[in-house]
């Protein structure tokens, strides 16, 4: 972490009172690796298998992994039964931890035969989940997907630009009241699993987290919870993201954080736009147990006009847990020594 982000955090520190008194001492935040990152999208070359991205996971430092559901990773159609117990056992033995499935599901559609094929996916990944050993799945209210290019890396454009076209008859409330039914029939039959969804605020029907807590409350389902990212509330600083962390609260069961990084003699460094630190603040405050799972799920840098090879990703994963890491530590000692500073004052 350079001075600069240090100093950010000094400044946000004003902002703990109102947080719920003595949760800070029970949060446990692991750090894990969202397998996208190796499916082989953004970079030049194949994606790797998932036995591989275990053993990044293992070596870079992660304690745990979260599988990208669809191929080739995780989709249902090459994960039966005896494959997902084959994949549970080779984790265990490597002491990483299957802690998530994420769908890549979009309930949105006005089509309804869309919308159905979408929910009977989201049904068929909770079987796999459960055959994996994990508790959580992400999940979206809508997804536009991605287009990848036969050179290697891929692009959001084509997909953003089918989805605006098929949305563009129909009113934001008729849209929420399709993700809201998607949503209510997978949260029944995560129930029914022993999973828990873990909803992220992500566009393009969530405008911001207050969507996703929205969501939540109408559907009323105790297994329907919130994945937050505070990178992708474009328009709130670090402050906002600390006291919307802490809105979350206890609703919050997992956490994805990005960003491309570097190491130089300020050590590590990471691009603008992240908001790690005041978002890991707000988690130890609130006593989060969970992860923070890295992605590198973005467009790249091109390198002499083609995109980056997987040499580049694996310098991201390393520098991604590294810097992390260091950032729930600072996290903690801050909380640690605001706790000391109020006892002493009263």
């Amino acid at each position: 972490m350079t001075q600069t982000e240090f100093n950010s955090t000094e400044r946000i520190r004003s902002h703990a009172a109102g947080f719920a008194a003595g949760k800070a001492a029970d949060a446990d935040i692991k750090v894990g690796l969202y397998s996208i990152t190796y499916l082989g999208v953004w970079y030049r070359g194949g994606a790797l298998a998932l036995e591989d991205v275990v053993l990044r996971a293992k070596k870079y430092g992660y304690s745990g992994i979260e599988i990208d559901g669809k191929r080739p990773h995780g989709n249902p159609l090459d994960m039966p039964k005896s494959r997902c117990e084959q994949l549970r056992r080779f984790a265990n033995e490597q002491g990483v931890e299957i802690y998530a499935v994420a769908a890549n599901n979009d309930f949105s559609s006005p089509i309804p035969e869309h919308r159905e094929s979408q929910i009977l996916y989201v049904r068929e990944l909770l079987e796999m989940t459960q055959n994996l050993g994990a508790k959580l799945m992400r999940v979206f209210m809508a997804w536009p997907g991605v287009t990848l290019f036969a050179e290697g890396g891929g692009s959001y454009d084509v997909a953003k630009s089918t989805w605006r076209q098929t949305h563009e008859m129909f009113s934001e409330e008729q849209i929420w009241d399709w993700c809201r039914a998607g949503l209510a029939e997978t949260a029944r039959y995560a129930s029914e699993c022993g999973i828990t969804l873990a909803l992220q605020n992500h566009p393009p029907v969530v405008k911001s987290y207050k969507d996703c807590l929205r969501m939540i409350e109408e559907i009323g389902a105790t297994n329907l919870k919130m994945c937050f990212d505070g990178r992708l509330e474009k328009r709130a600083d670090d402050a906002e993201v600390e006291r919307a962390t802490a809105e979350v609260g206890a609703r919050q069961v997992l956490s994805h954080y990005g960003g491309e990084y570097d190491e130089g003699p300020e050590g590590i460094t990471i691009t603008p736009g992240e908001k790690c630190m005041a978002e890991v603040l707000g988690l130890v405050e609130t006593g989060y147990r969970g992860y923070m799972s890295y992605e590198l799920c973005h467009p790249l840098p091109l390198i002499e006009g083609k995109a980056p090879e997987i040499d580049f990703v694996d310098k991201n994963a390393r520098l991604a847990a590294a810097y992390m890491k260091d950032v729930i530590a600072r996290a903690k000692e801050m909380r640690s020594a605001e706790r000391m500073e109020a006892s002493s004052n009263d």
